[in-house]
């Protein structure tokens, strides 16, 4: 083949809006579930009802038009359940909704309005630990006999084992910081909090224990009517050296969800590598991909597939379909906790476009973190990746939300969404055509994944395939045109099917592929 690169003259210029393809009425969203694209929300963040400044449930709801709007069948919550803290991963209650956010009814509401949306609606389930504040911690911490004290993980200092639980083998197996005294009394007994001493790691070898998951996962799934579970720090149940028990663990609650809704859709927070996280698929048929996440972003800012991208995709979701024929991948380009991914890519518009290129071409099921569809940035800490959402310009939305004051996303620095509608070369509307173009794919939605033959540093290439359609990828990840001779297998695929920036060109089996540009061949 013949690989030309070639400088555009306008590389600034943003396209015009993608061609879609005709492919009939129904969209692959309503069919495909647990497939198709998710969104997730801080509802602090999103949308607030009644001028409080915090987002809130029925502010959500006001906004699912949104979500239906941008083509997603999913939306993940961020915790919803009464907690002291503003990110709410401290809970308190496990059947509530935080008074900030509003009532069960309110929730019940808003479920019921995304149901009739095609919209899912996945709840998250801290599961790891709770508030120092719930009743149960309280109850534990009051003295050794009482009925809640193996719920949790105690030991004490002055003989250096662990008490109760068989969670951990002395008082310094592991990071000292990861023990905390009751009410300040370093002289006797510590509870262990992995990540807090306001999150005491809950002891789930208590049956007892186990039994209260179940009937709180019956709660959700039953009568609030939920779809499924984003499962928090579901690594950190048991300690690393109880791997095992971890695995066994997760087995045991899916087999639970599934008998009250047997189509309940778990998806967990694995964040290790490959080897370590293959096994959890046994009890977690989906899992985010952070090892992808990296790896898309570093092509991406650098403009050179250096890692060969694609084959390090497959090696990875090769070893999880060895072990759940059935697994669902969940892509992502950043989430909560992680710098907003137009940051990452210094504030490039260009660069955010083709990274949503690549996740969208991906198997799997492709998660967004809100506001990445209008370009939001953010650079930790915590509270400023989770700034509120910018429905207007001067924030003259009556539900833009005040919970935090921006410093990275504002109107100085992010046009609003209302502004983006109206804009046919805007993020928005770039995400939101390659979303409807995925959504009416089989091959994009539901197919395998395949290498190409094509070595460019520039290009990361692949093809999708399911059933009779087929598809050739190619996104160029770099500021340089690049000139393809198609040959050989490849030059049966001889159509343009789908164009990010509607300028490419394809004559006898030349393909002219422009700068930052997914350019999708049949």
């Amino acid at each position: 083949m013949n690989i030309f690169l070639k400088r555009p003259k306008n590389a600034w210029l943003f396209a015009l809006a993608p061609f879609l393809a005709a492919c009939g009425d129904t969209e692959m969203r309503t069919l495909a579930w647990p497939f198709g694209v998710k969104y997730e929300v801080f509802v602090l963040a999103f949308a607030d009802s009644n001028g409080d400044g915090k987002g809130d449930i029925r502010g959500l709801t006001s906004k699912l038009d949104h979500l239906e709007n941008l083509g997603v069948n999913g939306v993940w919550l961020m915790p919803i359940m009464n907690s002291p803290s503003y990110h709410k991963y401290d809970v308190i209650d496990y059947k509530s909704i935080h008074p900030d956010y509003g009532t069960i009814d309110d929730f019940k509401e808003f479920v019921k309005a995304a149901h009739s949306k095609n919209i899912r609606v996945i709840v998250d389930l801290v599961i790891n630990h709770t508030s120092t504040e719930h009743p149960w911690f309280k109850e534990a911490s009051s003295g050794k006999t009482n009925a809640y004290r193996d719920y949790y993980v105690w030991a004490m200092k002055d003989s250096i084992r662990s008490e109760i639980s068989k969670k951990t083998t002395s008082f310094d197996s592991d990071n000292i910081t990861q023990w905390h005294a009751v009410n300040g009394d370093t002289t006797s007994e510590h509870y262990y909090g992995f990540f807090w001493g306001g999150m005491p790691d809950l002891n789930f070898d208590s049956e007892k224990l186990m039994k209260e998951f179940a009937d709180i996962g019956k709660f959700w799934l039953e009568e609030m009517d939920v779809d499924g579970f984003r499962l928090d720090a579901a690594a950190h149940i048991f300690p690393a050296d109880r791997a095992a028990d971890n695995h066994r663990f997760w087995k045991q609650f899916r087999t639970e969800m599934q008998k009250i809704k047997p189509d309940a859709y778990l998806v967990g927070e694995v964040w290790l590598g490959p080897k370590e996280v293959a096994p959890y698929l046994e009890g977690l048929p989906s899992l985010f991909n952070f090892g992808m996440s990296y790896a898309i972003t570093s092509v991406v800012k650098t403009g050179l597939d250096t890692i060969g991208l694609i084959s390090k995709y497959k090696e990875i979701t090769d070893l999880y379909k060895s072990v759940n024929g059935d697994y669902v991948d969940a892509t992502f380009l950043t989430n909560h906790d992680q710098n907003r991914i137009m940051s990452q890519l210094d504030d490039n518009p260009q660069k955010m476009r083709i990274a949503a290129g690549i996740l969208f071409t991906l198997p799997g099921a492709p998660y967004i973190y809100y506001g990445e569809e209008i370009g939001m940035k953010g650079v930790k800490p915590d509270e400023q990746i989770r700034e509120p959402f910018i429905w207007a310009s001067a924030k003259a939305d009556p539900m833009q939300t005040s919970w935090e004051q921006p410093k990275y996303s504002t109107d100085q620095t992010v046009q609003a969404l209302s502004e983006q509608k109206n804009d046919p070369n805007s993020l928005y509307n770039f995400y939101k055509n390659f979303i409807k173009f995925r959504n009416h794919s089989k091959a994009l939605t539901l197919g395998e994944i395949v290498n190409t033959d094509f070595s460019i540093a520039e290009v990361v290439s692949f093809k999708r395939k399911y059933d009779d359609e087929e598809l050739l990828v190619l996104n160029n990840i770099s500021d340089v045109e690049v000139t393809i001779q198609l040959a050989g297998d490849n030059e049966r695929f001889d159509a343009v099917a789908y164009d990010s920036n509607n300028t490419a060109t394809l004559d006898n089996g030349e393909l002219r592929l422009p700068a930052y540009s997914t350019v999708i061949l049949k």
